[in-house]
């Protein structure tokens, strides 16, 4: 029997993760994950990297400072393994490389940079279980501040899996090249050609809080992980116009997600447009979430050899 803690720094392009999970195993071998902790700043590294090229010193100051803080909470919540990953903004710095090491040498964090095909592959290994979806035609989408993951699912069979260069932090910097939005649609109208009835999967902290307002006025009994297409539109419709302020004072936003919060929304309306999606269904699953399952599987297996 096992009841230890896991933790998984997820370090992206708007927001940087430490996610701690208490993972209960029984003597026959079932498990569950609880939250333990849940922590989130808004390092914004994507505004340095989308606009300069690479991190600046001072954003590179706070992220080291964050970084010894993710280490002694791990310390303090005894934490008996970890995984911690960095994705689109890190992988286009120019001094990522540089600032990696530092943070080894300063905190012994290994920091390891996903590319777009390993976050998306992370992130379907976790969505099968997580969101129950053997059945049906699904696209997995997580928005990020620097790049978008789609996975393609029929069936529980992984049929595509994609990563495209656009992000809320990339958009609103004007870093979005035109044929990447153009890829991004012609593979979107292939899956709709081959596969009917699609659903989306929504990922990360925008959708998440576009679902939750919606619940605010959802009608009684309506499920509250799904978010009609159409209730999207007109949040998107309402917000778009707003200024950053107004987003904040009418929705309740906090400050690094008034402004994020919108070019996410359109993100997905683009790609539900193109799939014919009516819904999108919204877990609340992370690539936190999927770094400490699949960790934890890792050690099972390797216990087991």
């Amino acid at each position: 029997m096992e009841n230890d803690n896991y933790a998984a720094i997820d370090i992206g392009s708007n927001g940087a993760r430490l996610l701690i999970k208490n993972v209960h195993e029984d003597t026959v071998g079932n498990y569950e994950f609880s939250k333990v902790l849940f922590l989130r700043i808004p390092l914004r590294l994507g505004k340095d990297v989308f606009t300069l090229g690479r991190v600046s010193d001072e954003r590179e100051r706070m992220m080291m400072c964050m970084m010894k803080s993710y280490k002694h909470l791990m310390r303090l919540y005894h934490v008996k393994a970890y995984r911690a990953c960095a994705t689109s903004a890190m992988r286009d710095a120019a001094n990522g490389k540089k600032i990696l090491k530092r943070i080894r040498k300063e905190t012994g964090i290994e920091l390891e940079i996903l590319d777009g095909r390993k976050e998306a592959q992370l992130l379907y290994d976790n969505t099968i279980e997580a969101a129950d979806v053997v059945g049906g035609n699904y696209a997995y989408m997580d928005v990020g501040g620097g790049s978008t993951e789609i996975t393609m699912m029929s069936y529980g069979q992984l049929v595509g899996s994609y990563s495209y260069n656009v992000g809320t932090i990339r958009m609103l910097s004007g870093a979005v090249e035109e044929d990447t939005m153009e890829r991004l649609k012609t593979d979107m109208t292939e899956y709709a050609k081959n596969y009917k009835d699609i659903t989306i999967i929504g990922s990360g902290g925008n959708i998440n809080k576009l679902c939750r307002l919606y619940r605010d006025t959802a009608p009684k009994g309506a499920r509250k992980d799904i978010l009609p297409v159409k209730s999207l539109t007109k949040l998107y419709q309402d917000m778009k116009p707003l200024s950053f302020r107004e987003r904040m004072e009418k929705y309740g936003l906090k400050a690094d997600r008034a402004d994020v919060i919108v070019p996410a929304a359109e993100l997905f309306l683009t790609v539900a447009g193109v799939l014919n999606c009516n819904d999108i269904l919204v877990p609340n699953i992370s690539l936190a979430d999927s770094m400490i399952d699949s960790l934890y599987r890792q050690q099972r297996e390797h216990q087991k050899d």
